[in-house]
């Protein structure tokens, strides 16, 4: 009987011990695998100090001006980048299955390319939250307005591109009845394919709503009809095992959202345009080649001379006098630039209405105000030298000053934004220096010039091949 239970005492010894090597066999298997398991997506991006974006080159995500990288997109992506504390790199696809690909082969870290998440994608990949809501809309010709609402669609050939959300719904609407056709194209963006429709090549396309409002401008001959889908939200994407760098972005887009740097980021690639109006803009693109070439010459070296962009100066000109060299205003400014006679003489202005002398003054006189408003940076600076052109330096700092009353940064634009308007109400403007000013003039002022700058920016955007980035990323690691 004590043999027996001694003989069951070692066998228990000998169960504990094999178990016991079991366990630290299984532990030691189980912290190999964790050391030679790949570091999660942040933590690999935080220990390279880089982040790569994956976007396409469109006049939406990414491309370049005057050799510097801009879009909505790029721009975006950088904030976040800064936001990490890491540089950013961007990789350049052109098109959805490519970004997937790019994605799973460890090329970037996230797809950020004006991308609404629909039924099929959320099948590839995971989506931050949105930051932007959009809804599919059709764009068909002025002439065409009859083709507004999904109904309208039957009978009619739909261009859209192949691969996009786009495709995705309209097969939705066949699958519903509506009996469209559809027409995939395989490397045309929503850009060229509105650009058929004003050309007459085609006769209904849908883009998302941002798209077709900033085609509007370029494109003045596009009607925006009805829309073919509920609203969505544009969003990132990652891989799915993802889930901190998600986090991540989510709590980006919060605090920018929060800060107002979002508002200030959208502004910049979609201007803003209370009421669209088609004469204006008609007119515009059709003295831009009546009117223009006669001063192009004059406007770029007065440009390069004082280091700004000849278009910038283009659009405020148009905005100025419409390209009308003997233009007058009723508060008695003069000529291309609206001089005032006395900003004429200060400046050896002999002939006011003179293209060139009138011209270079006007250019003289807001480097003037910009060298002045040394204290502000970016576009802020230029916002503030462009609304002081307009509206006096004196009433400027007027605003400024009611800035910093109210605890707002005198040298950002978006505080003027708050403080101009001001200016008209007594008890405002009556403690001020230059007394009463019609505020939003200058508000309105900047908005049109931005317009006008957008769409003749546009034309001297720069598209380069794929090869261009990856041979040379420092470009666009926010060194």
């Amino acid at each position: 009987m004590i043999a027996g239970r001694v003989g069951h005492r070692h066998l228990s010894r000998r169960r504990f011990a094999r178990l016991w090597v079991l366990m630290c066999g299984l532990a030691v298997m189980i912290w190999g695998c964790q050391e030679a398991s790949p570091p999660a997506p942040l933590e690999k991006i935080l220990k390279a100090n880089q982040i790569t974006v994956i976007t396409e080159n469109n006049p939406y995500c990414f491309y370049l001006y005057r050799d510097q990288p801009m879009g909505f997109e790029y721009e975006l992506a950088k904030t976040f980048a800064d936001y990490l504390g890491v540089r950013l790199k961007v990789k350049v696809v052109d098109s959805w299955d490519a970004m997937i690909a790019a994605l799973n082969n460890g090329e970037g870290d996230f797809i950020a390319a004006s991308i609404a998440p629909t039924y099929k994608r959320r099948q590839q990949v995971a989506f931050s939250e949105g930051y932007l809501k959009i809804r599919q809309r059709i764009i068909v010709h002025r002439n065409n307005v009859q083709v507004n609402w999904i109904e309208d669609l039957a009978g009619h050939e739909v261009h859209v591109r192949k691969g996009s959300a786009y495709q995705e719904r309209l097969e939705e609407l066949q699958h519903e009845g509506v009996k469209l056709t559809l027409k995939l194209h395989t490397e045309t963006p929503e850009e060229m394919l509105i650009r058929q429709i004003v050309e007459g090549k085609i006769a209904v396309t849908v883009a998302d709503s941002h798209i077709a409002r900033l085609n509007q401008i370029y494109y003045p001959q596009i009607f925006i009809g009805g829309p073919v889908a509920s609203e969505q939200s544009l969003a990132w994407a990652t891989k799915p095992e993802a889930e901190i760098l998600r986090e991540h972005i989510n709590r980006f887009f919060k605090t920018i959202a929060n800060n107002g740097q979002f508002d200030e980021i959208h502004a910049r690639y979609y201007p803003e345009m209370d009421e669209f109006d088609y004469v204006d803009l008609r007119a515009y693109h059709r003295r831009l080649k009546t009117r223009l070439p006669k001063y192009k010459e004059i406007i770029r070296a007065a440009a390069d001379d004082h280091g700004f962009d000849w278009r910038l100066i283009a659009a405020q000109m148009y905005q100025e006098s419409h390209f009308n060299s003997r233009a007058r205003s009723h508060a008695g400014a003069y000529g291309l630039m609206q001089l005032t006679r006395r900003t004429a003489r200060s400046l050896g202005v002999k002939k006011i209405y003179n293209p060139t002398q009138n011209i270079r003054a006007g250019v003289k006189h807001l480097k003037y105000l910009y060298d002045y408003f040394d204290e502000a940076t970016g576009d802020d600076r230029l916002f503030l030298s462009l609304a002081a052109y307009n509206i006096g330096q004196g009433h400027l700092n007027d605003a400024r000053r009611l800035a910093r009353e109210m605890d707002l940064d005198p040298n950002k634009w978006s505080s003027l934004l708050k403080t101009l308007p001001l200016l008209s109400y007594k008890n405002y403007y009556a403690k001020t220096e230059y007394g009463y000013a019609r505020g939003t003039e200058p508000i309105e002022y900047l908005k049109q010039i931005m317009i006008y700058y957008d769409i003749l920016k546009r034309q001297g955007i720069e598209y380069k091949n794929v090869d261009y980035y990856e041979k040379n990323p420092w470009q666009f690691s926010g060194l």
